[in-house]
């Protein structure tokens, strides 16, 4: 029997599926606009560039760099040892300064933009690789910014919103993107007939990411593993992803600045302490991608080899190994675990077989933003006056540290001074040397003994011909005093900071 259907029947039908897609068409724009509007706001930042944690550290690279390319010396202190903070994009960046004469903090803000755009373009190159969907690259940029914990958490290489506003300029953001780029370039390369060309390309890319940014390298190559192993390569891609590897591993060995295969012994028990924070309040810092470990299971169902799931099992892996080792600076592979899942929820919420289905995990989805935009929403103080921000916000606002400008009028490029905490670790950022690092470094020999001696000289009863013995030995002719309390007649008051803050000259 033949069933015929009407004119109105038809109509009915694509009546019923405009207005379904209706809906669907809104949430992608609105997922868009919401997308561009934080992005917005991380350009603002860049222009403020607020300053926490460790842009010291990769201020004072670039000055090193624009002073010498080939020979910067260690970056803190005045002393000649390798850095790992020399990695190719701060020579490269020290060579724009030095060619251009720009300011160190001009070409860091320069530096924050190609970052971010990097990041930005690298997720929608590698979110396509695993959905067509208008409305995914969106998402998933919102849930890698928003879909964290309910409260805010500052480490570099972790791209929550409040995270990025303060490393956005920092190298491993940079990596970060360049880590995506490689997964959709790896995706391709593995699933297509890349010659050796592209093959041996990838292998110097993996190298300049483990360069630039050690931690995110290895976040980087448990992406590429998974993407391997998600692609089901023939034997033909094999030989070429063992000739890639071993390009990788020649210019890894190669690179002039320092020895890479020397930081696996170099750090020793130095970092677990401080690292062990990343292993604290697990709920309250990350307890929203529960949403997306959630969305890991019918992925799994599904395909047990899916990229994301690999992706989530190997980060998990290294991260749970540090954690029962007691090695806590595995925890930086933290993003390992975090973005798959992050991602996963995304995808679910536009990809789900059923529309039910996806209707449920754009709600989750939806709720999970809000909170974690929330959570992060004294971001916004960087780019408002805090006076302007309703009480509930301002609460959650973090204030930047406040720079010293105010001691360069007298303190030169090249000066060595005595300083310590938050000081030392901001100082060498306007180009004087400091006598102890504000920032752990292997590389340096006699850093123990440095710190020791700078403990002593601001102790209040150390002897004043002990300081002019710490003073003779190191070159110091600036001394900074956080509390403004010395009183030793071989230092001179040239200026007062911000704080309470003093700049002494040594007589």
């Amino acid at each position: 029997m033949t069933v015929r259907f009407s004119s109105s029947d038809a109509s009915r039908r694509a009546g019923a599926s405009r207005a379904a897609s209706r809906p669907a068409a809104v949430a992608t724009t609105v997922a868009m606009v919401v997308a561009g509007l934080v992005l917005v706001l991380l350009v603002l930042v860049v222009v403020r560039l607020p300053w926490a944690g460790d842009l010291g550290i990769h201020a004072a690279t670039v000055q090193r760099l624009r002073h010498s390319l080939l020979d910067p010396g260690n970056p803190l202190v005045d002393a000649d040892t390798p850095s790992p903070y020399y990695s190719p994009w701060m020579v490269l960046l020290g060579g724009v300064c030095r060619a251009t004469d720009l300011e160190v903090f001009t070409v860091l803000r320069l530096a924050a933009v190609v970052g971010l755009g990097l990041l930005v373009t690298g997720v929608r190159r590698y979110v396509r690789t695993l959905s067509a969907h208008r409305a995914a690259p969106a998402l998933a940029l919102l849930s890698l910014l928003l879909l964290w914990g309910t409260t805010p958490f500052l480490w570099s290489g972790f791209p929550g919103l409040h995270s990025l506003a303060l490393t956005v300029a920092y190298p491993s953001t940079f990596t970060l993107g360049l880590a995506f780029h490689f997964w959709a370039l790896l995706d391709r390369a593995v699933r297509g007939a890349a010659g050796w060309g592209v093959w041996l390309g990838l292998g110097v890319l993996w190298a300049v990411i483990l360069l630039c940014h050690q931690f995110s390298g290895v976040v980087a190559s448990a992406g590429a593993v998974a993407t391997v192993v998600a692609a089901r390569p023939g034997r033909g891609v094999w030989p070429r992803a063992a000739v890639a590897s071993a390009v990788g591993v020649a210019v890894l060995w190669a690179w002039p600045y320092y020895d890479f295969f020397a930081l696996f012994g170099a750090a020793g028990d130095a970092l677990e302490p401080v690292h062990r924070v990343l292993y604290e309040e697990p709920a309250a810092r990350y307890g929203l991608l529960l949403v997306g470990v959630a969305a890991l299971v019918p992925r799994w169902r599904r395909d047990r080899g899916d990229a994301l799931v690999v992706f989530f099992g190997l980060g998990l892996l290294i991260v749970g190994a540090g954690w029962v080792s007691g090695h806590y600076s595995w925890g930086r592979a933290l993003p390992a675990v975090v973005i798959p899942a992050q991602l996963a929820v995304a995808l679910e919420a536009v990809g789900a077989a059923r529309r039910r289905a996806r209707a449920g995990w754009a709600a989750l989805l939806a709720g999970a933003l809000l909170a974690g935009g929330w959570a992060q929403a004294g971001t916004v103080g960087y780019v408002v006056p805090r006076g302007a921000l309703p009480g509930v916000v301002a609460e959650r606002y973090r204030e930047p540290w406040t720079g010293y400008h105010w001691i360069t009028r007298w303190v030169e490029y090249g000066d060595v001074v005595m300083a310590e905490g938050r000081a030392a670790r901001q100082i060498p950022a306007y180009g004087p040397y400091t006598v102890a690092p504000g920032y752990p470094d292997f590389f340096l020999p006699d850093e123990e003994r440095r710190t020791a001696v700078t403990g002593a000289y601001f102790a209040s009863g150390t002897a004043e011909g002990v300081r002019r013995a710490v003073e003779r030995e190191y070159g110091v002719r600036w001394v900074v005093d956080r509390g403004g309390s010395l009183d030793d007649a071989g230092l001179r008051v040239v200026a007062r900071g911000p704080g309470g803050q003093v700049l002494y000259a040594v007589r």
